[in-house]
């Protein structure tokens, strides 16, 4: 079916991308699926006065998507990492009152947002998408978002995103600035992070799974951060999570079942045959930052991971 000359396939082309961008704009998988479809939605309903002389149909999904996700952000509020919520814990502590998922970014799938690239730009792709880069992409004003964004990580021309955003070339070139100056750390000016190798992974799940503190505290970082939203308690250091996690074996027998989020290496945890939690790693060479998305059982379909019972590795015994 066709209407006016754009295709379904030909919106169909660009979803990852446009996801890409939602995602980063938005901070949730969800809400940047909804964005995108509401913009392919409109883009359908409007076919008939689009006008390729004026503009590409890539050029102009983004300024449908720019414009949904401002809508958007217009009633939202920030979403955030653990660490921009509180000081770090103190080992033993409680965990405190549960946050809402709103207070949180979410952990998006590789493959919903990274579209085929080569390995030099995938690499920067990855950096772009990375928890803490997008986490502190939402502290910037949502149209110097935008304008970061389409600069700094889609590699737009000023000129471009003038024309996208209805504004002029000084104004963009100015927000541009803003933005840098409040997020002076853009992946594409530095070297990409360090990657996970995969026999450390292996090392780690077999340490997690069988609660073996020592060994999994050896692949972490002496800086390394832990997490665990809903709630915003969070430790600091090599030193805080092993004490932390002498204190319990509650992950003993757990299965992790490994994919990609953000740029890198997660595992979806199982506890009792059940989903429990969605993990991700970051580091290179060692780990320098698990992120433990509690209780999130509507993420698993995203990652194609079971949601439903899985064998368990072994009996856990509880205390």
């Amino acid at each position: 079916m066709i209407t006016g000359h754009i295709t379904g396939a030909d919106l169909d082309a660009h979803r990852v991308e446009l996801t890409g961008y939602c995602y980063r704009m938005l901070g949730s998988p969800f809400d940047a699926e909804d964005a995108v479809q509401e913009t392919m939605l409109r883009a359908w309903r409007a076919a008939g006065r689009f006008d390729e002389r004026r503009a590409t149909l890539r050029t102009w999904l983004y300024s449908i998507a720019t414009n949904v996700c401002l809508d958007v952000l217009r009633a939202a509020g920030r979403r955030a990492l653990a660490a921009d919520l509180a000081p770090a814990a103190v080992p033993g502590s409680g965990f405190g009152a549960p946050l809402p998922e709103s207070a949180f970014v979410s952990p998006v799938p590789d493959a919903r947002v990274l579209p085929a690239a080569d390995p030099a730009e995938l690499a920067v792709r990855r950096e772009t998408i990375r928890l803490a880069f997008v986490a502190a992409l939402q502290v910037l004003p949502p149209k110097q978002r935008a304008v970061l964004i389409l600069r700094d990580v889609l590699a737009w021309s000023a000129a471009e995103v003038a024309t996208l955003l209805d504004s002029t070339v000084p104004a963009v070139n100015s927000a541009l600035q803003r933005a840098r100056a409040a997020l002076p750390s853009v992946p594409h000016q530095r070297q990409p992070a360090g990657q996970l190798d995969q026999r450390l992974l292996d090392r780690y799940v077999h340490a997690f799974t069988n609660h073996d503190v020592d060994a999994l505290v050896s692949l972490l970082h002496e800086d390394a951060t832990m997490s665990m939203p809903p709630f915003s308690w969070w430790l600091s250091g090599r030193d805080a999570i092993a004490a932390t996690m002498r204190a319990s074996d509650a992950c003993r027998g757990d299965v992790l079942i490994q994919v990609r989020a953000n740029g890198g290496p997660a595992f979806g945890q199982y506890r009792d045959g059940r989903p429990f939690a969605l993990l991700l790693l970051t580091g290179g060479p060692l780990i320098t930052s698990s992120v433990a998305f509690l209780g999130r059982a509507d993420l698993f379909p995203l990652f194609d991971l079971p949601a439903g019972a899985v064998a368990s590795a072994a009996p856990r015994q509880r205390h």
